[in-house]
């Protein structure tokens, strides 16, 4: 076996959507009416996402009538807390009750809220007749919870605090820059799968998945994976044990069963199946099948779990003789010959979310060799 690696467990996750909740309009009520507000899914299966989109991994589901923890709103999703992590659902699918004739609008997680007064009072409801149970200064940011009428609810030292909105600006907050921003390569590429290490001589890789959306790049997921047993490689050759730096399109995916749903070409692993390793034979770095009736003397068999699910590096498609060849994605969690490998949960979510028709690549790299990208 050529590729032999470890990867790591992935856990891609797909939003799912709750609509906004209800409070009361201040004083008593509103403390008394934000107990009893509950969000309940109304499809029969709602998936939940790592981020605020359905091209974001798919981390868990929630069933009908589950009730769920709505902690803010970005855009169309809400980000609720599922089973100990965050996680983001569509608004559409579920259903917050509760009798009441203003809503509480969980704040947008783009939004920044900071204090315009010398002094601000904190009190313990949403009204000046309620007590003050402390301050905040100008400048100071706030941790808002939610908003109802002209106050809204913070969280305030470990408890809960409500200050008036009108001593309180909110502005949105400039989105991180992703690594892809500084990218001046990608030409037409508009996903990117990113495989970055430490350094040359380590075999554990991180991988990460943007996607431009609507012209701006947003990442898709974020998984451990491994490269060949040596390494990334200064200038690659076949037999070294060493994953190719580069930028690369990408070929057929593969595997051993049925099309687990990807757009991309999609080609079953057979028993006779082989890739052609023999750097003297006419057909080096190509796909064939046995028997070889002399026209390779090495060849990489196909049919192996390494090769369960994965894609084509559409690396050395020259085919020059030594320079590497079999050059894939694929399902490990150890080490390669020269491959990129990750858990088998992680590359059949790639292989899902690949589109051909956004002109995909793959850039493998030191992160110290970024710029040249």
């Amino acid at each position: 076996m050529k590729k032999l690696m470890v990867g790591m467990a992935l856990t891609a996750t797909l939003a799912t959507a709750v609509t906004p909740g209800f409070g009361s309009i201040g004083g008593n009520q509103e403390k008394a009416y934000a107990a009893t507000v509950t969000y309940k899914v109304t499809a029969s299966k709602l998936n939940v996402r790592s981020g605020a989109g359905t091209t974001y991994g798919i981390i868990g589901s929630v069933v009908k009538d589950q009730t769920l923890s709505v902690v803010s709103k970005s855009g169309s999703w809400y980000k609720i807390n599922y089973n100990g992590r965050t996680g983001y659902v569509s608004s559409d699918y579920v259903q917050a009750s509760g009798t009441t004739t203003a809503p509480t609008t969980p704040p947008a997680e783009s939004t920044a809220y900071t204090v315009t007064a010398s002094t601000l009072n904190v009190r313990s409801g949403a009204g000046t007749s309620y007590a003050s149970i402390g301050s905040v200064t100008k400048g100071q940011k706030l941790s808002v919870v939610s908003k109802s009428g002209s106050w809204y609810k913070i969280n305030y030292n470990g408890r809960t605090g409500y200050v008036s909105s009108d001593y309180v600006q909110a502005s949105a907050t400039a989105s991180p820059k992703l690594v892809v921003d500084s990218f001046k390569t990608l030409g037409n590429a508009q996903q990117v799968i990113l495989v970055t290490a430490d350094n040359y001589d380590t075999k554990s890789a991180k991988i990460q998945t943007f996607e431009k959306v609507d012209g701006k790049w947003k990442q898709v997921l974020t998984a451990n994976g491994v490269l060949g047993q040596k390494g990334f490689a200064l200038s690659k050759k076949e037999g070294d044990m060493e994953s190719p730096t580069g930028k690369y399109t990408i070929g057929t995916a593969f595997g051993r069963y049925a099309n687990p749903g990807t757009k991309l070409p999609y080609r079953k692993i057979t028993a006779n199946d082989v890739w052609v390793d023999d750097s003297k034979s006419s057909l080096y770095n190509t796909w064939q099948q046995k028997p070889a009736n002399g026209r390779w003397t090495s060849a990489e068999n196909m049919d192996i779990p390494a090769y369960d699910y994965g894609f084509v590096i559409n690396y050395n498609e020259s085919r020059t003789p030594g320079k590497g060849s079999a050059i894939f994605f694929h399902v490990g969690t150890n080490y390669t010959a020269g491959c990129t490998a990750t858990s088998k949960e992680q590359v059949v979510s790639i292989l899902k979310w690949l589109n051909p028709e956004k002109n995909p690549v793959i850039i493998q790299s030191p992160v110290s060799e970024l710029d040249k990208y």
